[in-house]
C-alpha cells in the first residue's frame, strides 16, 4: 500500500490536517489505535482562531446543530473583581463552542472521510520504516492480528504528547517549559454558567464550560507537585470537591443543585513543550509537536492552527515551505507557551496573572488576524 501522506492519529489534529490535504488532491491515510468515537481527556474549549477555521472548512455547522451551546462571553473572576468579556462578532465568528471531543473528533473525521481520506481504527504503529539514506518512508502496523508495511511519501505524527513518531526521529525541543498543572474534572447537569468561567485563586485554579447535552464541564487545577502529594492522602473524587471548596464556595454550593454524569477524570501535568516539526519524509502536528499547560485552554486551537499550517506547506511542496511553516509556528507559539508556562506555576499575585492574561489575549489577537489574512483553502466537495 503506498499513498502520499499517512497519518497517525484520527483526533481533532489528524483528521484536520488529513482532510485539507485531501481537499487539495492528495491521497491519505490516518490510521489510529483508538476504537473510532472514544473520548479523549481534553478542556474542549475553542477560541476565536479555532471557530474561524472550523468555519472556513464548513464544518461549523455540524458542530452548531449538534447542539453545542454558544458561547458569547468569557468571565475571568479573580480574588476581589470578576472581569467579563464579551465576545465580539469578528472575522466572521460571533460565539465561541465547546464541543466534546467524541463529537468535535468524529465531525473531522466525517469531513476527512467525504473528502476521500481513507481512515482505519484499532490499527497500532509499531515502527517507521526508513530508506537508505534515512527518510521516513512509511510505517509498519497491526492490524486484525497481522503485521503490515504502509508506505507514503511523508508520515505525519499526530499521536500525542507521547509521539511514537516523534521519539522515532528523535524530535528535538525548542522551547521547554519549567512548570505543570495537574487538573480534575467531571460533568454536571443543572449547572449552567453565562460562557467560560475561569477561576483564579492562590494555589488553586477552577474553571466551568458549556458544553454539549446541556453539561458543564467543570474542572479544578493545582501544581503537580501538590496534586501528587494529596492524591496519596486522598482519593480524587474527594479531593476534586475539596479542591472545588477551596476554589470557589460559590460554586460548590451551586453543586447541591445539579447532578453530576459522569465520574471524576484526572490529569497528572506535563510539562510544556515546542518540538522541530518537520523533517526528511516526517512531520509532528497537535500535542506531539506543540503542548502547553491547558490552563489557557488552548490546545485544541493550536491544533486546528498548526493543521491548516502544515497542510498548507505541504501542498507548496518546497523544502522552504517547511522552513516557513516551523518559522511561523514558533513565533505563534513560543510566547503563548511562556505566559502558560507562568500561569501553571501558581506563583502569581493576583495583579500578575491578571497582567498574564491580557497578554495571553494579546497573543491570540495576532494569532486571529495571522489566520484571517490566510488565503481561502478549497470548499466542501458538497459546495
Amino acid at each position: 500500500m503506498k499513498f502520499d501522506v499517512v497519518i497517525i492519529g484520527a483526533r481533532c489534529a489528524g483528521a484536520a490536517t488529513a482532510l485539507l490535504l485531501a481537499r487539495a488532491g492528495a491521497r491519505v491515510l490516518v490510521v489510529d489505535r483508538a476504537l473510532q468515537g472514544s473520548d479523549t481527556t481534553s478542556t474542549h474549549a475553542l477560541m476565536r482562531g479555532g471557530v474561524l477555521q472550523l468555519h472556513r472548512w464548513g464544518v461549523l455547522p455540524a458542530i452548531v446543530e449538534a447542539g453545542t451551546p454558544a458561547v458569547r462571553s468569557t468571565t475571568f473572576s479573580y480574588r476581589d473583581q470578576d472581569i467579563t468579556v464579551a465576545i465580539e462578532p469578528k472575522f466572521g465568528v460571533n460565539a465561541l463552542y465547546a464541543p466534546r471531543r467524541p463529537l468535535l473528533d468524529r465531525v473531522l473525521v466525517d469531513a476527512a472521510i467525504a473528502s476521500g481520506v481513507d481512515v482505519r481504527y484499532g490499527v497500532r504503529v509499531d515502527d517507521l520504516t526508513r530508506d537508505r539514506d534515512g527518510r521516513v518512508t512509511g510505517i509498519m502496523v497491526w492490524a486484525n492480528g497481522a503485521r503490515q508495511r504502509i508506505d507514503a511519501d511523508l508520515v505525519i505524527g499526530a499521536d500525542g504528547l507521547y509521539s511514537i513518531v516523534a521519539q522515532a526521529v528523535g524530535a528535538a525541543d525548542l522551547v521547554a517549559g519549567r512548570h505543570s498543572a495537574a487538573f480534575l474534572y467531571s460533568y454536571w447537569e443543572h449547572l449552567p454558567f453565562d460562557g467560560y468561567y475561569w477561576r483564579f485563586q492562590s494555589g488553586v485554579s477552577l474553571g466551568a464550560i458549556p458544553t454539549n447535552d446541556e453539561a458543564t464541564g467543570l474542572f479544578v487545577s493545582v501544581t503537580t507537585d501538590r496534586f501528587r502529594a494529596e492524591v496519596q492522602r486522598t482519593d480524587p473524587t474527594t479531593l476534586y470537591h475539596r479542591l472545588i471548596r477551596e476554589a470557589s464556595p460559590e460554586v460548590d454550593a451551586r453543586l447541591a443543585s445539579a447532578r453530576q454524569v459522569e465520574g471524576v477524570h484526572g490529569f497528572g501535568g506535563h510539562r510544556g513543550f515546542i518540538k522541530r516539526s518537520t523533517g526528511p519524509g516526517w512531520a509532528l502536528i497537535g500535542d506531539a509537536a506543540y503542548f502547553k499547560d491547558p490552563l489557557t485552554a488552548h490546545g485544541i486551537t493550536d491544533a486546528l492552527r498548526d493543521a491548516e499550517l502544515l497542510a498548507r506547506a505541504i501542498m507548496q511542496g518546497t523544502a522552504a515551505a517547511l522552513i516557513e511553516f516551523e518559522t511561523s509556528r514558533l513565533d505563534l507559539s513560543r510566547r503563548m507557551l511562556e505566559i502558560s508556562d507562568d500561569i501553571a506555576s501558581f506563583a502569581w499575585t493576583d495583579d500578575d496573572v491578571q497582567s498574564l492574561h491580557r497578554a495571553f489575549s494579546t497573543e491570540m489577537s495576532r494569532e486571529v488576524r495571522t489566520l484571517a489574512a490566510l488565503e481561502p483553502l478549497a470548499t466542501p466537495l458538497s459546495t
